[in-house]
């Protein structure tokens, strides 16, 4: 076992090869105790900075260089709040760069990784050469600070340097001191935890310390190493190191030993613990700490796709993962038209570890979908599954009910930031159907940062490099209705399959839109007219407060919810520039005498369907701006003194006033009569309202039907639009006419033949009778009008008047009285 007593001092580790070494050269680490954090009380800095840290808060971070941008992370005492900024400050005292990492409108707006896993993540982005250098020289710090802006409460600092173990890190703990705080106040440390299964598993760590040593440790130090599990029933790992000359802020150790693959598992489920301890004073100088997941923020995802799989399919889709806090792993699927496909009732996950020939099972996720999401948690994973998942061999299958593949797809590992450190990413899918593109599928994050600044992450396969270059567009509309107008922003033209990006100085109209517009990004293609995948952001962006200028933003939302289809109640049509709700019924202001309703997203217009008049046709107007014709007001209800209407308005352009009712938005003038627009049926021409020319009261009623001498089992309506039902028509013998005369009904034959003692209907007419639709009245005979689209009105007598001659000469015309 070898141990080593200082950062200064060369590890006795293999040489390492070329990639090796540049993989190495990408791995930092910082350990930030009150004890490191000598940089920050120089009498040129300590006016800037308070090291006051009664609550002895402690943390670890980590940092990894990918693309000229330095991604940080870090685990911070529970005890302690979120920190504020972060800062990269040099050994002089110069800050090289600072970032906001929290504010107090964010609250409650952490993303679900950084929820999940308690982990603080970051990205400093194109980090120039020269401070590239100095961090490859170790000549920079990093600083966590707390409180506002212009007051800090607490700030932490420590060295960032590298650590050979960094490369091949798989666990971390953050040690913090477990005994009399007095004697250990700013001390704390961490573990780089690395693990190799096989025919002998063993596990390595190197712990970075400080503040285990009393006043008289000068050399020669017996530090003891004890790794157990939590209820201390089960040890591990026990190892006494010697630090020959003790540090103030930094001491390395190094220990190796041979574990079983049942230590290992309660290592991958995170129930050990790690103490290191003084052997003098293990009482008093004590730290300790879990050991949990590495530090460093990352997801795992892919990309499922049909190609090469055993069922020819057009499903697609998409997973990802992490580990939470207590060690488990988290998934999440998400896939389209997997159901589509045959044999795919109950499909089943199955995680494999595909740098193995045979591909050996290592996990079956779950057996139900949710539609067409499935997500849950691996509590109990074992190393076989953390090992090929962190060294990217873990490969992920759907299979259907004949154990067919239907979707496959390999995960790789992503730092968390930016774009990433989203609610979820988004799902797109395949819209061109060109058999080039049957297997293309992409996945894409979004986020805004506190820098107010977009950012996308997107990736793609399947995509022939026949349709590069690419662009991706974000496309806003304020609802999801059709004909809705479409903003449409390029974000980014690319090559390849891989993007990430943002976007500066975007309006706060135009991010508060992300939160509460409907989003789509679109990868589209100079090849076709048509994109070539699209998705919808289901899930708003979230959008910190202080970028939208105060505008309400605030969207709550389930993020892994079944939601491919709008919410009912957000479904609105748009017509004529404007939004209508659901149900809702308006004149149109296109199309003259046309109304329109709003069913189901869609919008529907109908030309107004006039009612029949009850006047004489010389009494019928078609007044200006009208849409139906009327009749004429009476002459003798002018100038009356008629009461005053409840309802007035005044018509545009004129200065008189006009007597009528309101009913919604619309007007009718007093006398006038109508066919309601109902929704969604539209005109309901069995019913006429009326403005009550006196009382300008509305009254609508239905049409009355008329007694019928079938059964109403036979009886049918002759049209959808018919009011009431007819009897079947049955040829039966001619009968004679009826005729109307006094209280009695006397039949007549076709000669006119009396069959009682009455007159003949051509007798009645020449005596001064009436004939009204079918029937004939004799003169001075009263009766109650039978309408169409009323029946018999009751409330309306009829007398037949001989002084009133008929327009067509077939008799007179009866006098109308209410």
């Amino acid at each position: 076992m070898r141990h080593l007593r200082g950062p200064d001092v060369v590890q006795d580790l293999p040489q390492a090869t070329m990639p090796e070494e540049e993989e190495r050269s990408k791995h930092f680490a910082a350990l930030l105790t009150g004890r490191t954090s000598s940089l920050l009380k120089k009498d040129d800095m300590s006016t800037m900075y308070s090291t006051l840290n009664p609550q002895n808060v402690v943390a670890t971070g980590r940092f990894s260089f990918h693309k000229k941008n330095l991604y940080y992370s870090f685990y911070v005492s529970d005890r302690a709040a979120r920190p504020r900024s972060i800062q990269f400050v040099h050994a002089n005292g110069n800050i090289l760069e600072e970032h906001t990492l929290a504010l107090p409108s964010d609250e409650g707006r952490l993303s679900s990784y950084q929820n999940g896993t308690g982990k603080v993540c970051g990205v400093w982005r194109r980090v120039p050469r020269e401070y590239r250098r100095l961090l490859r020289d170790e000549l920079v710090s990093v600083v966590l600070m707390w409180g506002s802006k212009h007051q800090a409460e607490l700030a932490i600092a420590g060295p960032i340097a590298k650590y050979p173990a960094l490369a091949h890190e798989l666990f971390s703990s953050l040690l913090e001191p477990a005994a009399q705080p007095d004697m250990m106040n700013g001390a704390g440390g961490t573990a780089i935890v690395s693990t190799s299964s096989g025919v002998t598993s063993s596990i390595h760590l190197t712990i970075v310390l400080n503040g285990l040593f009393a006043p008289e440790d000068v050399s020669d130090v017996p530090l003891s190493v004890r790794l157990e599990s939590l209820d201390k029933r089960q040890l591990i790992l026990e190892d006494v190191q010697r630090v020959r000359k003790p540090a103030h802020d930094i001491n390395v150790l190094e220990v190796s030993s041979p574990v079983s693959v049942s230590d290992l598992r309660l290592l991958t489920r995170g129930k050990l613990t790690l103490t290191v301890e003084s052997r003098r004073n293990p009482d008093m100088l004590r730290l300790q700490g879990p050991v949990r997941g590495r530090v460093a923020c990352e997801v795992f995802q892919t990309l499922l796709s049909s190609h090469g799989v055993d069922v020819r399919s057009d499903a697609s889709g998409l997973a990802w993962m992490y580990q939470n806090r207590e060690g488990a792993l988290v998934y999440h699927v998400q896939t389209h038209h997997l159901h589509g496909q045959p044999g795919t009732s109950s499909p089943v996950l199955t995680l494999i570890d595909d740098s193995a020939k045979r591909k050996p099972e290592l996990e079956t996720l779950t057996r139900a979908f949710a539609g067409e999401h499935a997500s849950g948690v691996i509590d109990r994973m074992g190393p076989r599954v953390l090992e090929p998942l962190y060294s990217g061999e873990l490969a992920i299958q759907v299979t259907n009910d004949q154990n067919l593949t239907l979707l496959q797809g390999k995960f790789v590992t992503r730092q968390v930031a930016d774009a990433r450190d989203s609610t979820a990413p988004v799902l797109l899918r395949r819209t061109a159907d060109l058999p080039p593109l049957a297997h293309a599928v992409g996945m894409a994050w979004m986020a805004v940062d506190n820098e107010c600044s977009l950012h996308y992450d997107l990736s793609l396969t399947g995509v022939p490099s026949a349709f590069h270059p690419l662009q991706l567009y974000l496309e806003e509309l304020p609802l999801e209705a059709p004909n809705a107008p479409i903003s449409r922003r390029l974000l980014e033209e690319f090559g390849g399959n891989q993007l990430e990006g943002f976007q500066l100085g975007l309006p706060p109209r135009d991010l508060a839109k992300l939160e509460t517009s409907v989003i789509y990004l679109e990868v589209r293609s100079n090849s076709t007219t048509e994109p070539l995948m699209r998705a919808r952001v289901h899930t708003p962006t979230r959008v910190p407060s202080h970028c939208t200028g105060g505008m309400d933003n605030e969207v709550q939302q389930d993020p892994f919810a079944a939601n491919d289809v709008p919410v009912a109640t957000n479904e609105k049509c748009f017509h004529s520039g404007r939004f209508y709700d659901e149900g809702e019924t308006w004149r149109s202001a296109v199309e003259a005498c046309t109304m329109c309703s709003c069913d189901h997203q869609q919008y529907k217009c109908e030309k107004m369907k006039c009612p029949p008049l009850r006047c004489r046709k010389e009494d019928i107007v078609q007044k200006k701006g009208e849409c139906c014709p009327s009749c004429a007001a009476p002459k003798s209800s002018v100038g009356n003194g008629l009461p005053a209407a409840p309802v007035t308005t005044v018509s545009s352009g004129s200065s008189s006033a006009q007597r009528g009712c309101s009913l919604g938005e619309e007007f009718h003038e007093a006398g006038t009569t109508w066919h309601p627009y109902l929704h969604p049926s539209g005109y309901e021409t069995c019913t006429i309202c009326t403005c009550e020319l006196f009382t300008l009261q509305i009254k609508c009623a239905r049409a009355q039907c008329p007694p019928l001498p079938c059964s109403d089992k036979v009886a049918y309506r002759p049209d959808k639009k018919a009011c009431c039902k007819v009897c079947p028509q049955v040829k039966e013998p001619k009968v004679p006419k009826k005729v109307h005369a006094g209280r009695q009904d006397v039949q007549y034959d076709e000669a006119g033949s009396s069959a009682g003692t009455l007159r003949s209907p051509q007798a009645i007419l020449a005596a001064g009778g009436c004939r009204y639709e079918e029937n004939i009245y004799e003169n001075g005979q009263e009766y109650h009008p039978v309408l169409a689209t009323h029946g018999e009105e009751k409330c309306i007598k009829c007398r037949c008047k001989v002084s009133i001659t008929m327009s067509d000469d077939s008799g007179n015309d009866p006098d109308v009285k209410r």
